[in-house]
């Protein structure tokens, strides 16, 4: 009896430890298949986390503040819908009296890139584009020309109106696209590609428009406008250009300026002036009626885009269509072809 008992226990014993050890094992290997697959779960959404993070990177578009509406017009036939462009100037603005706003400051300094046009066309912006660089990049298109093809404009400045010399104009768009590809190395190539195609079509538009100003004839070439801002334009194309103001209209037309002129319309028989987009017509209209006291009545010709492009729809809200409409104007005006008023400039 004893004996009997004695095995049937030491069976339950033998049978409660292969319990156990089953148990044990089952158990050891739950956790260790919870363990694994919590490992793989971790590390998917690790490796989810980080390829989401670089597609995002990849597809985050650069955000680039340009001081004028010519500039940003650049900067958009190189970056495309690869950027995020705004205008610190609306259309209409004139650079050389502008001065920013704390939200400007702001604006500026949360950008990925600003570009300016350069040469102090920015005048009252200078300080504080120069305080900016020291934390955000800074280039203005302007430093790219060589400064052998720049125009005096005195006081150890150059005339910063390059643009209205679309040939020149073209040689500032490489460092554009370079310093863009340098921010954005996933896109480098369309960056460059679209700077050389642009810089192709200033090239093609610098040719187009010599070709269609050289209708109006020889003595007619001559272009008075309200500032001196058209200067590398009449180089480039043959066009005797004269200015009520300077290069800067922070720089006021005397007296003696405005007579000066009216003796050069009368003299000449101009057919027409011309206003421009961003400055007042003020000095225009009393250089017409100093020379309609001598007896010439002379035609307003038009107005120009000279320091902004236009609004967005208008056909010159680009520095193209705006260069193209200014070429028509002029033509019109001196060719005595315009008989409409100009719309009034600000």
């Amino acid at each position: 009896m004893r004996t009997t008992f004695v095995s049937a226990a030491v069976g339950m014993i033998d049978a409660l430890m292969v319990l156990a050890t089953l148990w044990a094992t089952l158990w050891a290997t739950l956790w260790a298949t919870l363990w694994a697959t919590l490992l793989a779960t971790l590390l998917a959404t690790l490796l989810a986390t980080l390829w989401a993070g670089e597609s995002a990177a990849a597809d985050r578009r650069l955000h680039v503040v340009a001081t004028t509406t010519v500039v940003a017009d650049l900067v958009r036939q190189i970056g495309g819908d690869r950027l995020t462009v705004d205008s610190l100037m609306a259309a209409g603005i004139d650079p050389h009296s502008y001065k920013a706003t704390p939200r400007d400051a702001d604006r500026l300094a949360r950008a990925d890139l600003v570009v300016a046009s350069g040469l102090h066309l920015e005048g009252k912006l200078a300080d504080l584009l120069e305080r900016l660089s020291r934390r955000v990049p800074v280039i203005a298109v302007a430093d790219a020309i060589p400064a052998g093809r720049l125009l005096d404009a005195g006081a150890g400045l150059h005339d910063p109106h390059v643009w209205f010399d679309a040939g020149l104009w073209s040689l500032g768009v490489p460092a554009v696209a370079e310093k863009l590809a340098k921010l954005d190395p996933p896109h480098a190539e369309a960056y460059r590609e679209a700077g050389r195609a642009y810089a192709e079509r200033l090239v093609a538009l610098d040719g187009e428009l010599r070709e269609s100003l050289a209708e109006i004839p020889l003595e007619r070439r001559v272009m008075v406008t309200a500032h001196d801002a058209f200067r590398y334009f009449g180089r480039a194309y043959g066009i005797e250009v004269v200015g009520i103001q300077g290069t800067s209209t922070e720089a006021e037309a005397g007296l003696g300026d405005l007579n000066r002129l009216v003796d050069l319309v009368v003299t000449r028989k101009l057919p027409a002036v011309f206003v421009e987009t961003s400055v007042s017509d003020r000095n225009v209209t009393a250089l017409r009626e100093g020379a309609r006291a001598r007896g010439h009545a002379v035609a307003l010709g038009g107005r120009l885009y000279s320091d902004s492009l236009d609004t967005p729809g208008s056909g010159a809200d680009s520095l193209e269509g705006a260069l193209r409409a200014n070429v028509a104007t002029i033509i019109a005006g001196l060719t005595g072809e315009q008989t409409s008023p100009a719309p009034r400039s600000k």
